[in-house]
């Protein structure tokens, strides 16, 4: 437990990568398995990854997140996408625990019933996939600091842009675009609120 929390406590926003380092992509894959262990409302798994790991693809992707140039001289950046349509993960999810008997049919149609009724609200899905991507995304930015890779969400870009040119299917909204690699310059430490001055007790 001790090296979680020192993972915390280490990890920043590195904006300023060595450009040489290359990242294997069976690491980036391992990055992602485990970044998809993240908690998802339902367990409908709200996300979907785009991964520019060649400076050919970052080249492209550079103009499109306003030439900041972490995006070119990162290892890889990874586009986090939020599902629009995660209800139609019911069966692929729920099948498997039905079949092995770690869930009854009739469980399973009451969340389907409960999931079908919640994306028939106004603006649920697009909330869904924002908020459930992120937990992916916080994930993976946790993860590759434990596996000494450095990250840094970007925000700054443009979602239309990158749909467009790298065909981003209609389900997916570009959430936020993650930076992995190896620091050239440390990231510095950032000031944070005081706690207390954010909390408060529900009476």
């Amino acid at each position: 437990m001790d090296s979680f929390f020192q993972v915390i406590e280490e990890r920043r926003s590195v904006k300023v990568y060595d450009p040489t380092v290359e990242i294997p992509r069976e690491e980036l894959l391992h990055l992602l398995e485990t970044t998809g262990k993240a908690p998802s409302a339902w367990n409908l798994q709200h996300w979907n990854f785009l991964v520019f790991d060649s400076k050919e693809v970052q080249k492209r992707l550079l103009p499109i997140a306003f030439n900041q140039q972490q995006v070119l001289d990162a290892s890889a950046v990874i586009a986090v996408l939020g599902d629009l349509e995660a209800n139609r993960n019911v069966d692929p999810v729920f099948d498997p625990a039905v079949a092995k008997g770690e869930m009854t049919q009739e469980i399973k149609d009451v969340l389907k019933g409960q999931i079908d009724g919640a994306y028939t609200r106004p603006g649920y899905a697009r909330d869904a996939a924002f908020s459930n991507a992120s937990l992916a995304a916080m994930q993976l930015m946790l993860t590759a600091k434990a596996k000494g890779w450095d990250t840094c969400p970007i925000g700054g870009f443009d979602p239309g842009a990158l749909a467009k040119e790298f065909n981003v299917s209609q389900r997916y909204i570009p959430i936020m675009l993650i930076t992995v690699g190896k620091p050239l310059q440390e990231a510095r430490k950032s000031d944070r609120l005081e706690p207390m001055n954010l909390i408060q007790w529900a009476e």
